[in-house]
């Protein structure tokens, strides 16, 4: 039997794939296929009684359980066709409690699948980053640059406050932004207030005046705060909201229409330099509204500023190439994710504990998706190692003895 061609999976009622083509021994027969567990499934799920499966031309089944059953479409069992020891292998990756489930065996897998497999992946994780981006330009009426405000805001709010940042980012339209944007204390006033940060009574003279701004400017435009609270504790004090928003405020001060400019930039240095922004002469002692410190420029620091390009500034220069179809631009953001260093967290010190590269931000990536959607569900038949450690399997003596390969 040659499947010349699968189908085509059907979504919708009926057999699993439609149309496809297949030759059993001299004939060609072109219909549909249905895959079962058992082939008494075919009368247990009352197949024979669905005209939608009149032209299934072939049943697949794991076990054939009824051999002398008259049947209307050929059965191609899978049982006695699957070695036993994939099985085995197969079963332990699925209850294997590690880190991922091929911990002991991943290092195994040649370097050249590692590296094609890697670099899928960091397609893959911008394609769904994409998707995102989408979703947000059918929100907003497709306006690229609220877009990228959006996701900026997001981003500056880090993993703690990321929801909270974007829902003030939300509130905020560009076009209100742009008419503050050669008066930065109203841009701080703007997004703190926003933030909830601005309510209650202080001391210092700034946060009274920061205070009087936002009561103004909220009343002008109906503003209404957001609800969902913004977090300090367990934070090192440079991540705090207030310092993240009032960097993010020196950011909208000093460049307009950020994403079109990104989009003209060809240099990545002038982007770590346009997003290397610090924060107002209040911040230089200040952590928050109530407490002096001792004096430090909140200056955005090197690994937030690859942390913007990596997860902001990279996907939307992808999906712009996407969306209008520009090859150049796709390039520049995959080169520029290959010029960042290698991001370190959980997840890629688990991965370089067991011996797999992490040499730039797009492996990183790579193993971010790796992990994500294929290790923590288990989706090693998915997955380029899983298959090449399957395959390895083959070539081990004790298996081609057992099973006569040889």
């Amino acid at each position: 039997m040659w499947v010349i061609h699968p189908g085509r999976f059907n979504a919708n009622q009926g057999p699993d794939f439609l149309q496809a083509r297949i030759k059993i021994e001299n004939t060609l027969w072109i219909g549909h296929v249905e895959l079962h567990v058992k082939t008494s499934d075919w009368f247990r799920h009352a197949h024979q009684h669905d005209r939608n499966y009149d032209n299934v031309v072939l049943h697949v089944v794991w076990e054939h359980d009824l051999p002398d059953h008259h049947l209307t479409a050929p059965v191609f069992s899978l049982q006695s066709r699957v070695p036993r020891l994939l099985l085995q292998q197969y079963e332990n990756w699925m209850k294997s409690p590690s880190f991922i489930a091929c911990d002991q065996q991943a290092q195994h897998v040649r370097p050249i699948i590692w590296t094609a497999w890697k670099e899928r992946l960091s397609i893959e994780r911008l394609q769904h980053r994409t998707t995102t981006i989408i979703s947000y330009l059918q929100q907003n009426n497709q306006h690229w640059e609220e877009t990228f405000w959006w996701l900026l805001a997001r981003n500056f709010g880090t993993t703690v406050n990321a929801e909270p940042f974007e829902a003030v980012a939300r509130t905020l339209p560009v076009t209100l932004l742009a008419r503050h944007r050669n008066q930065l204390n109203q841009l701080e006033a703007l997004l703190m207030g926003q933030c909830g940060l601005l309510e209650g009574d202080f001391d210092n003279r700034y946060a009274i005046m920061l205070q009087k701004e936002y009561r103004y400017l909220r009343k002008k435009y109906s503003l209404q705060p957001i609800r969902q609270p913004v977090h300090f504790l367990r934070m090192r004090p440079m991540n705090f909201p207030t310092v993240r928003l009032a960097q993010l405020a020196a950011l909208i001060y000093q460049a307009g229409h950020l994403f079109a400019h990104i989009k003209e930039t060809a240099s990545l240095g002038d982007i770590k330099k346009l997003l290397s922004v610090t924060a107002s002469d209040f911040w230089n002692y200040h952590y928050t509204f109530s407490d002096m410190a001792d004096y430090q420029p909140k200056k955005a620091g090197r690994q937030m500023v690859h942390t913007i390009i990596i997860n902001t500034v990279v996907p939307m220069l992808f999906a712009w190439g996407v969306m209008h179809n520009d090859e150049q631009l796709k390039n520049r953001a995959l080169y520029w994710l290959e010029s960042m260093p290698a991001e370190r967290n959980h997840i890629t010190d688990g991965f370089t504990s067991l011996g797999i590269s992490n040499t730039h931000a797009g492996h990183s990536q790579a193993l971010i998706e790796l992990k994500s959607r294929y290790c923590d569900h288990r989706k090693c038949l998915d997955c380029s190692i899983g298959n090449a450690l399957l395959k390895l399997q083959l070539t081990e003596p004790a298996f081609l003895k057992q099973w006569d390969l040889r």
